[in-house]
């Protein structure tokens, strides 16, 4: 791993806003942050069995974050999410399933996150390599009109036979389907736990009432820290989640529990604290969040991403999960800018806030 580029160059004027903020509502001292004794902290007293300890061990000590209690993994399976045309045509290298996996090694990338398909035309060749998660259920995009669900696309048990050490899944939290997804994945979730593989939960939201005329509260970070909370209690060892872009999600929307006081008492309006409310509703972090990259907008990528990770980080979180812009751009600039986003982890001077 190479990586020269100064953190505080990269987030320019923003760089003390990010890097000296200190978060006075949920303080550090209340969380479980990562370290490398952070599965013996979790889980050496829960209900996972030795295998699952080994399957997340191998992922927590692979590539250039192992060791260090934090996450790099590299998703790619917008090619049914987002359509595969939509997704590779900036680089078409991608529709041969390889490719992404040779992206996540070079990267140094803690694990690679992809379909049935992708990660079982390769598993004899890659599995023994990098640590395989199989996402096990996607919302594809040729239904008309759109909806807003998630359908198992295979077994976990095939998931196992190709040597999967994880896998991930989706659930829209406040959907129609919402209900059948949450039992679905919680009944997947047991099955993964049997075999000895680990758990990842997507925890999106989807609710047309999420959005209403005066601002988009899908990523709001009350809204998003309860689907967190909804996903380690059906037992993920890991929860994906978007980062928060606004609060008072509840309030607005006129819908839930909510108290002016529970806004004032756990959260501020900077980004840390908004992100650390998720981490607090991850078992104040023992169960580790890791925030998605979002999607490629260009020249922008870098600073965004660096953003993400430094947010993500001094919250408490324990890493990225980055897809689009990495593999949206040639192989090696690419594995740059995977290796750039891991140097936060690995930079000592970048402190949970």
């Amino acid at each position: 791993m190479k990586t020269e580029k100064n953190i505080s160059e990269i987030l320019g004027e923003k760089a003390a806003y990010y890097l000296d903020y200190v978060c006075e509502k949920i303080t550090k001292d209340q969380l479980q942050t990562p370290s490398k004794n952070s599965l013996d902290n979790v889980f050496v007293d829960s209900n996972r069995n030795p295998q699952v300890l080994r399957s997340l061990t191998q992922m927590y000590n692979h590539g250039n974050l192992g060791g260090t209690g934090y996450l790099s993994i590299l998703p790619v399976d917008q090619g049914i999410e987002h359509s595969a045309a939509f997704s590779f045509y900036k680089n078409p290298a991608y529709f041969d399933p390889e490719n992404i996996i040779k992206l996540a090694i070079e990267g140094g990338c803690n694990a690679v996150a992809s379909t049935f398909g992708v990660l079982g035309l390769n598993a004899r060749k890659y599995a023994h390599k990098i640590p395989f998660i199989v996402k096990i259920n996607h919302n594809e995009l040729l239904t008309y009109p759109n909806k807003y669900n998630q359908t198992l696309f295979g077994k976990v048990k095939s998931a196992w036979n190709m040597g999967a050490v994880a896998v991930g899944a989706t659930i829209y939290f406040g959907s129609e389907e919402s209900d059948r997804q949450i039992k679905e994945i919680a009944e997947a979730f047991e099955e993964a736990h049997n075999l000895g593989m680990a758990t990842i939960l997507w925890c999106y939201t989807r609710n047309d009432a999420f959005k209403t005329k005066k601002e988009d509260f899908h990523a709001a970070a009350d809204i998003t820290g309860q689907a967190n909370h909804l996903g380690v209690t059906i037992q993920a060892d890991i929860i994906k989640q978007k980062l928060p872009t606004n609060n008072f999600g509840f309030k607005e929307i006129g819908f839930g529990k909510y108290d002016d006081e529970m806004y004032e008492t756990l959260t501020s309006e900077h980004p840390i604290d908004l992100c650390r409310l998720q981490v607090a509703n991850c078992y104040m972090g023992k169960i580790g969040l890791i925030n998605s990259g979002g999607g490629s907008n260009g020249k922008s990528d870098l600073i965004e991403a660096i953003t993400t990770a430094v947010i993500n980080k001094r919250a408490g979180g324990s890493g990225l999960i980055l897809g689009r812009k990495a593999f949206q751009k040639p192989f090696k600039e690419g594995v740059d800018l995977l290796n750039t986003i891991q140097s936060v982890y690995l930079d000592m001077k970048i402190t949970i806030a």
